[in-house]
């Protein structure tokens, strides 16, 4: 990333209010056109949007703690020596939530071709969001509303947030299917959810490692289910199933 480009440009501003700043910020670098080089997630204009967006989360219930904070940076892995340039603009953007759907907007934008990634990012998000061990209304509502402007379905948004909230319907939910399911097609099912999750293929396909937390609790949070679901219908899961193939 350009880091001595963010790191300059945050220095330069100064007065007006918290929007106005960030959206000087953006304009400033030369944002707005979303003409980021590929990949995305290595760009300016990624680290600006998912630094703010992350603050103005962990506002979001009214107190942005400093475990959230922490979270963010061990989650995005910020590059030694470049710890005051992201926390200034984290800062910045945790003085209030408003205005996080714009930056929410800009990073579906920036990663409309890598769905994956936007997933990933959703459930790096609510690991954040959820690290305190509470999911404040307002967050869940938050991170609803950034689901959305990723182009996530509803189905989407309720099995990633099921991975992080434990409702008393979260199996079928984690696993994205209907109580109703026949037994042959939930273990179908599992298995194309347990390939299309596996750490190593979306790490190959550009998932950035910063997000390996996020990826493992997914496919740890598929697999419980789906055994959970095994349990309540007095089944077994196969041998092949038992050693993750």
């Amino acid at each position: 990333m350009a880091w001595m480009v963010l790191s300059k440009a945050i220095t330069l501003e100064k007065g007006g209010t918290i929007r106005e700043r960030l959206a000087s910020l953006w304009t400033r670098l030369g944002l707005s056109r979303f003409g980021a080089p590929a990949p995305a997630h290595r760009t300016v204009a990624f680290t600006i949007a998912v630094t703010t967006l992350a603050a103005k989360m962990a506002k979001a219930d009214g107190v942005a703690s400093r475990i959230e904070a922490e979270a963010f940076e061990r989650l995005f892995r910020i590059p030694a020596g470049e710890e005051k340039n992201v926390r200034r603009l984290y800062d910045l953007a945790k003085k209030d939530a408003a205005g996080y759907e714009v930056y929410a907007e800009r990073i579906g934008m920036l990663l409309k071709d890598e769905p994956e990634l936007l997933q990933s990012l959703l459930e790096c998000l609510f690991h954040i969001a959820t690290v305190d061990g509470i999911l404040h209304p307002q967050e869940d509502k938050f991170l609803e509303a950034v689901a959305q402007q990723f182009g996530l379905n509803r189905t989407e948004f309720a099995a990633i947030r099921a991975s992080f909230v434990h409702d008393p319907a979260s199996p079928y939910e984690i696993l994205g299917v209907s109580p109703d399911i026949c037994d042959a097609e939930l273990k179908s099912h599992h298995r194309a959810l347990v390939r299309e999750n596996h750490p190593d293929r979306l790490m190959a396909s550009g998932v950035p490692v910063e997000f390996r937390t996020a990826v493992d609790r997914r496919l740890a949070a598929i697999n419980v289910a789906y055994e959970m679901i095994l349990k309540e219908r007095g089944l077994k899961p196969s041998v092949a199933e038992e050693h993750g193939s």
